[in-house]
């Protein structure tokens, strides 16, 4: 069997570091298994999060939604893709009308195969993403956002990601990209719901886990696949 996980949110605190007794159970538990990671952020963030020690022990590591792919540390392949002049002022104009209050820069990001859009700001503290989050909750506005995304540029997809983010890539070019590479799969992610960026690769997974939080995910793994 593989093991597919989502990063942020799924093996770590939003935007953190994981867990460091986590991470030394994580890495014994991957040991003899076929272990994969599939991330929206770039590889540079999954270092960040995850360290080099278990990036380097996984069999491949998917950054940017599979749109570029890691092996040992070495990029094996990537997307050229990126969005055009008119994608990028219908997301100024979005962030334009967006009634929540705080802008804190960094609202288009472009990674390989993939824009990330936030309109609270990847400048953000943790205070801050925690308030755009709850606000987000309460208004569904970044699902709306994306419905919107979705609408007037049928060639792209939109899907929420993260605590403050929505991510989009060409159609077809989203997390699901990877299944045919590792089925058969057990995925584990926060986002598995429709229009959140883990729940297109989750249709194709044996087994799929809808988790919380890392603790969440450890629990599972503990309780299930602890072999």
């Amino acid at each position: 069997m593989n093991y597919v996980f989502d990063v942020d949110g799924t093996l770590t605190p939003s935007r953190g570091k994981i867990d460091a007794e986590f991470a030394e159970w994580f890495s014994r538990w991957i040991e003899n298994k076929n272990v994969f990671l599939v991330s929206g952020s770039d590889y540079a963030k999954t270092i960040e999060q995850l360290g080099e020690d278990i990036c380097n022990s996984v069999d491949i590591v998917y950054s940017c939604a599979g749109n570029a792919v890691y092996m040992q540390g070495a990029l094996v392949s990537k997307s050229d893709f990126a969005i055009t002049r008119e994608q990028r002022l219908v997301l100024l104009n979005l962030l334009h009308i967006s009634e929540y209050p705080t802008r804190t820069g960094q609202h288009i990001e472009e990674r390989i195969g993939l824009c990330n859009f936030s309109v609270v700001g990847r400048g953000a503290t943790a205070e801050q993403r925690q308030d755009y989050y709850e606000y987000d909750q309460k208004t569904n506005e970044r699902f709306r956002l994306a419905a919107n995304i979705n609408a007037v540029f049928p060639d792209l997809e939109a899907t929420v990601a993260g605590e403050t983010g929505i991510d989009i890539y060409r159609r077809g070019c989203d997390k699901s990209q990877i299944a045919n590479s590792v089925t058969p799969f057990v995925f584990f992610g926060d986002m598995i719901k429709p229009g959140g960026n883990d729940y297109s690769l989750a249709q194709y997974a044996q087994e799929y886990h809808c988790v919380e939080s890392w603790r969440d995910t450890w629990t599972a793994l503990k309780e299930k696949y602890n072999d």
